[in-house]
């Protein structure tokens, strides 16, 4: 029972930290269009939070090595209380841009030490139903933090210090609970070169995937304002992406574990560049028309993310697999950092529709580096499970393992 009790504590800290975070994002692009920030100033925001995400993955294991868990969390719980209440303080788009690095901080270090401490308590007894919800917690927080931009005033002091005070709170339930610490894991070492002997077509899949769905999270609502879209029906366009996203798992996943996961891969690609074109064209549609078409596309794009992980997975021996996956992390990473600041510098000199034309292209070249290597190599005989992997931290992948 104190066992279920700390899984829900860390839950419970989790959904907290989610909802303060993932708010973030949509209101400093609502806020920064009201400050007389440009377009891609606003961009810029988008990509320091991933600047401090990759920090703060590298960073978050040696720290805990140093100070243990939850006085790692805190700190990185700090850092997001910080980045969040001095925006008002401080209002310019350097400052956001160095507030921003600390909420990117803040969630690759609090994640890290959630998902350590999952890591150390799952055994393969518990290991499905408690994956299941922590799946469940983090795309539910993260499609209410979305709707929250429907309440949360842009530029206003009070937004900001509501968004600090649900971040201060997720310390309480993990500070709160009995159980007792677990071992510090061993940092992982990053092998990037590696990954791309390994998979090429992996590396360029998450690669993607970070230009995606780091484009979409951080310009999206840019767009949406754009387009003529209210501030509630901003954060229901960005949570219908999520949602899209998570209904794609099942069906997708099964495709990708009876089929050569490259031409999962392939068809994806063609899917999104689809949806991206739907979502050029009804650019100038109603609201309705704008957010179905946002649920086709998190459902085309957002899986994209884990096949190409259990493609690579195929290719690597069960030794190499930690290291592996949390390279392709780094490649996310990487993308991820320097999608937002382009989009948003396309939006303003092309309008709206530059988001998605963008990400068209993106996975245009997806789908020709994907033909190209199916014809390099056979595919893998020996499959390894698909599995929906969140982007939460470099150490995900321990926790979505099976012990012998």
């Amino acid at each position: 029972m104190r066992l279920m009790i700390s899984f829900a504590a860390l839950f419970l800290s989790i959904s907290l930290l989610q909802l303060s975070s993932g708010a973030i994002g949509p209101l400093d692009a609502l806020s920064g269009l009201q400050s007389g920030f440009t377009t891609a100033q606003i961009g810029l925001l988008g990509s320091a939070h991933f600047l401090g995400f990759l920090v703060g993955c590298w960073w978050s294991p040696r720290l805990m090595g140093n100070v243990g868990h939850s006085r790692t969390f805190a700190i990185f719980a700090a850092f997001g209380a910080i980045g969040a209440i001095a925006h008002p303080m401080l209002i310019s788009p350097l400052s956001w841009a160095l507030l921003r690095i600390l909420t990117g901080l803040c969630v690759a270090g609090c994640y890290t030490v959630v998902e350590a401490w999952l890591q150390a308590k799952l055994t393969n007894e518990n290991r499905g139903r408690v994956m299941g919800g922590y799946r469940v917690v983090d795309i539910t927080a993260s499609s209410l933090a979305q709707m929250m931009i429907g309440f949360l005033e842009p530029a206003a002091y009070l937004s900001y210090n509501l968004l600090a005070i649900l971040c201060c709170a997720c310390l309480l339930p993990l500070a709160m609970t009995k159980t007792t610490q677990p071992d510090v894991p061993k940092a992982l070492s990053l092998q990037p070169r590696k990954s791309w002997r390994t998979s090429p077509l992996g590396v360029a899949g998450v690669l993607v995937a970070g230009v995606t769905t780091a484009a979409f999270r951080m310009v999206g609502p840019l767009y949406g304002v754009e387009v003529g879209l209210t501030s509630a029906q901003v954060g229901y366009f960005m949570a219908l992406v999520l949602v899209g996203g998570a209904l794609a798992q099942y069906p997708i996943g099964w495709f990708a574990d009876k089929y050569d996961r490259r031409w999962v891969l392939i068809w994806l690609s063609v899917a999104s560049i689809f949806a991206c074109l739907a979502m050029a064209a009804v650019s100038d549609g109603s609201a309705p028309s704008i957010l179905a078409t946002a649920t086709v596309f998190g459902f085309a794009t957002y899986p994209i993310f884990s096949v190409s992980i259990a493609h690579a997975n195929d290719f690597c021996t069960p030794e190499d697999r930690v290291s592996l996956n949390a390279s392709l992390f780094l490649f996310y990473a990487i993308g991820a950092i320097f999608s937002p600041i382009i989009t948003s510098y396309l939006i303003q000199v092309f309008g709206p529709f530059a988001l998605f034309a963008f990400v068209s292209i993106a996975h245009a070249l997806l789908l020709i580096f994907g033909l190209s290597r199916s014809r390099v190599r056979a595919t893998s005989k020996a499959k390894t499970r698909y599995k929906y992997v969140p982007r939460t931290s470099f150490i995900i992948n321990r926790l979505l393992r099976r012990r012998k």
